[in-house]
């Protein structure tokens, strides 16, 4: 930790300054009318989230930081590079699905908005657990600091009760519910800073349910592997019952889409379904991956904890086989 100082200030201090910079014109990009997408303005029209900059900043500087104390700590076993490389392909993803220009048209198509929930919830949440940020910041500190600071943090009451399986569970989906049918939605389409802290507690929310599922970093509650798998499997159906439920609407839900005036592209009913067909296929398609591959865990934990029995068995055998040679 030493001599970073003057270097974090810095930093905060720079991301500070274009974050406000960008302020007026993240309010002015966002919910404009659009022009009609083509080559040209999906390579230019990039948007600027203040609140995301300074987050995605912050946090990217101090894994890296942390990363490099952790390299001088223990120069024979440093930082894991696929860890990092999860890590920053979350905040990719993130950064793709809020400021690029794809992104530019959350406020006038629906469709992209739900394209941008999906990224920001079901792709890029499990990218930085993968990250394993928890164990970066374990292995960066003393451990003195891991006995009497973090790990008593981890199993705190607050902690445990945020993170309890079911309480993450149904914090999940009780934001999809919750924000799709709530003034929050259209009013997130209408205010910009309203918008971004939608993405931050669609990411909280996110980092909450996906935490029990990565299951690689510390946490106060260890789900056993089928579990895992009931666990992710379902938020299918109230996933498909939400994407449904859009879709069979026969009225325009929020009042922004239906008075944002295009003359390109799909009704604002059929972009709601076109955003209520995507949530079903993609977002099931999504928890159906994650499904796969837990069952593949699972199978690979059996597999293991077959081979360690057998040479438990075998060893005792062993001791056994000695113990009745020497008596005879």
């Amino acid at each position: 930790m030493n001599g970073r100082g003057p270097g974090a200030w810095k930093f905060a201090a720079i991301v500070s300054a274009l974050a406000g910079a960008l302020i007026p014109v993240a309010a002015l990009a966002h919910g404009q009318d659009a022009p009609k997408p083509g080559p040209y303005e999906l390579l230019t029209r990039w948007e600027f989230d203040p609140l995301f900059i300074l987050f995605a900043g912050g946090a990217s500087w101090w894994y890296i930081e942390t990363a490099r104390t952790v390299a001088r700590k223990h120069p024979t076993a440093p930082w894991p590079r696929k860890r990092s490389g999860f890590f920053f392909s979350g905040i990719a993803v993130m950064a793709f699905a809020v400021m690029s220009p794809l992104a530019s048209y959350d406020g006038v198509l629906f469709s992209v908005h739900m394209w941008q929930h999906i990224l920001i919830m079901n792709v890029a949440a499990p990218l930085l657990l993968l990250g394993t940020p928890i164990t970066l910041l374990l292995r960066s500190v003393s451990s003195k600091t891991r006995r009497e600071i973090i790990i008593p943090f981890l199993h705190s009451g607050p902690v445990r009760v945020i993170t309890f399986p079911a309480i993450a569970w149904l914090a999940f989906a009780a934001t999809m519910w919750g924000s799709h049918y709530s003034p929050l939605f259209n009013a997130a389409l209408e205010h910009s800073w309203l918008h971004s802290l939608e993405h931050m507690l669609y990411v909280t929310v996110a980092l909450m349910f996906w935490w029990q599922v990565i299951g690689v970093d510390p946490t106060p509650w260890r789900m056993p592997h089928p579990v895992r798998v009931l666990y992710v499997f379902l938020q299918m159906p109230q996933n498909t019952f939400l994407a449904l439920s859009i879709y069979d609407t026969n009225r325009v839900l929020y009042s922004h889409y239906e008075t944002t005036l295009r003359t390109w592209g799909p009704t604002p009913l059929a972009d709601q379904q076109l955003a209520g067909i995507s949530m079903w296929i993609l977002g099931d398609m999504m928890f159906l991956g994650a499904v796969a591959i837990l069952v593949a865990a699972w199978v690979r934990h059996e597999e293991r904890e077959g081979k360690r029995q057998d040479r438990i068995l075998a060893r005792e055998k062993a001791a056994a086989l000695a113990d009745s040679e020497a008596r005879a």
